[in-house]
């Protein structure tokens, strides 16, 4: 049988594929070692690099954009609340959300889905704008095409030396600080039920020209990877994270991949009108169908 490459990351729903607990109908799958797994994600869309491979939403709307033979597919591998992960040093400054206006904020990327989805919650649930604050940044975007915003830089530090030099107020992400949302879980929650939805990290990806030219082998592993998400969701209990995992055309996922559409042209990381339809059409004619 022949032999496909899939980049993803280990997850509970993983494990069980790339174990052969899980099989697959008519193929293989290869899964190639890549730690952490956003570094998949410029080879897949600069080389279409593998046949599937997870992607960050905001990657794929991007890729989407610049036409680079991608097709998504209705699996949602990962996802959590981000109210949290905007974070300042314990002794930071920064005493509600609308004190970062005129700030300079550190993010690994401007394009990071994670960054996407906290400006979102800060223009929605508090009022500052993505263009009113200064976003520092330490890597590129995966798609070579995409032109950042002005007020966004580049910087060689990482971004706990920004924030320990004072360079940044806050930072997404990190470990040993403090929330700038003071009541994170609360507003975090109140977003899920005001959306009806977990926000979407990453999602799964093909090659466009297998899902057109072999749709029974990608639908082979769609239905391997659906098996995988239904036995092993049995076993654990119902956390964010794990609602967060879905699959098919459902309202939950669909929520989610329109507030990734919206907050995306927003913020300027896609500038193309887009519908959700759009991005499942390849799906919808070659799988669902």
């Amino acid at each position: 049988m022949t032999t496909y490459t899939v980049a993803v990351r280990d997850y509970t729903h993983t494990i069980p594929l790339k174990t052969g607990r899980q099989g697959v109908e008519n193929c293989t799958l290869e899964f190639p070692d890549i730690d952490p797994i956003h570094k998949a994600f410029a080879p897949m869309v600069r080389e279409r690099k593998f046949d599937v491979s997870e992607m960050a939403i905001v990657t794929h709307l991007q890729a989407w954009e610049h036409g680079k033979g991608i097709s998504l597919l209705p699996i949602a591998m990962s996802g959590r609340l981000h109210h949290n992960t905007l974070a300042q040093s314990p002794d930071g400054r920064i005493n509600r959300p609308a004190d970062l206006v005129g700030q300079r904020v550190g993010v690994r990327a401007y394009s990071q889905t994670t960054g996407m989805w906290v400006r979102g919650a800060l223009q929605e649930d508090y009022g500052v704008e993505a263009d009113q604050i200064t976003w520092v940044t330490t890597e590129g975007p995966h798609v070579e095409e995409y032109a950042e915003p002005p007020n966004v830089e580049r910087s060689s530090g990482t971004l706990m030396q920004l924030l320990h030099t004072g360079d940044v107020a806050a930072v997404i992400g990190g470990s040993g600080l403090v929330p700038v949302v003071q009541d994170w879980e609360t507003a975090g929650q109140a977003w899920a039920e005001r959306h009806a939805t977990v926000p979407i990290n990453h999602m799964l990806t093909v090659r466009t020209d297998l899902l057109r030219s072999k749709p029974e082998v990608v639908r082979g592993i769609y239905d391997a990877f659906t098996a995988s998400i239904d036995a092993t969701r049995a076993q654990a209990p119902g956390s964010v994270r794990e609602r967060a995992v879905s699959y098919g055309l459902n309202d939950a996922l669909l929520s989610g991949v329109r507030l990734a559409i919206q907050y995306a042209r927003e913020q300027r990381l896609i500038r193309s009108p887009v519908t959700a339809e759009d991005l499942f059409a390849d799906y919808t004619e070659y799988l669902r169908g």
